[in-house]
């Protein structure tokens, strides 16, 4: 699904998409409309402006986090390091600048489409207890004490890939570059982010917290606190 309310660009995503043998694209030109449209037909990933003319993208990625974890990459003319934070923090997955590259979005779109098949992939463990934690990965869900905690997209991935690499210390290069396919330079303040948000989500404490354990100077680590 493409969401843009400028018909060129819109256009010209579609072609470079289908030039890669993706088809079946929606486009869409407001967001109220990209929420519904969403709901009911479970696109396997949204390109979503954020400058639309009713509701702003960050708000429409809020909206639709409540019943999916699609993949969602944000287009904006906005190249400010905020904004970028920002898209990531309500759930978004990428984050590209305009002027793009129509084949960046076309191999941005692939990374992202093979990282969510692989979410999927039976090799991987469907659940896991840790604590009171059980982190479902074949729902992309986690329980605490039988209360479902709202996660992003991005926050599932981060806790599952810490999880799955429980006890090892990980650090933010390695996380980033895991979790979202890219280089890790200078990605402190996005995993930063995501780690704070987490805790608020998890911890019975954030000031304190039990399961991600930080090494200063090293990264995180999950840890089960009733394990000796």
């Amino acid at each position: 699904m493409v969401v843009d309310d400028e018909p060129d660009i819109s256009d010209l995503i579609e072609k470079a998409l289908n030039l890669e043998g993706y088809g079946n694209i929606t486009k869409i030109k407001d967001g109220g409309s990209a929420v519904n449209a969403c709901r009911e037909k479970q696109p396997d990933i949204i390109i979503l402006d954020v400058m639309l003319p009713d509701i702003d993208g960050f708000e429409v990625c809020r909206r639709i986090r409540e019943f999916s974890y699609c993949p969602i990459l944000f287009l904006s003319a906005k190249n400010d390091e905020l904004d970028k934070i920002l898209g990531l923090a309500v759930g978004g997955d990428d984050y590209v600048t305009k002027p793009f590259s129509p084949k960046e979005i076309a191999y941005r779109v692939k990374a992202q489409l093979r990282r969510a098949n692989y979410r999927q992939s039976p090799m991987i463990r469907r659940s896991e207890r840790i604590g009171k934690l059980i982190i479902d990965s074949e729902g992309c869900r986690v329980m605490k004490d039988d209360v479902m905690i709202e996660l992003t997209a991005k926050e599932f991935e981060v806790l599952q890939y810490l999880a799955e690499n429980k006890g090892c210390v990980i650090s933010r290069e390695r996380l980033y570059e895991s979790v979202w396919g890219e280089d890790g330079f200078g990605c402190d303040n996005t995993i930063m982010v995501h780690i704070r948000h987490l805790r608020k989500k998890i911890e019975d404490n954030p000031a304190e917290p039990q399961y991600i354990i930080t090494r200063k100077g090293l990264g995180y680590k999950l840890v089960d606190p009733y394990e000796k």
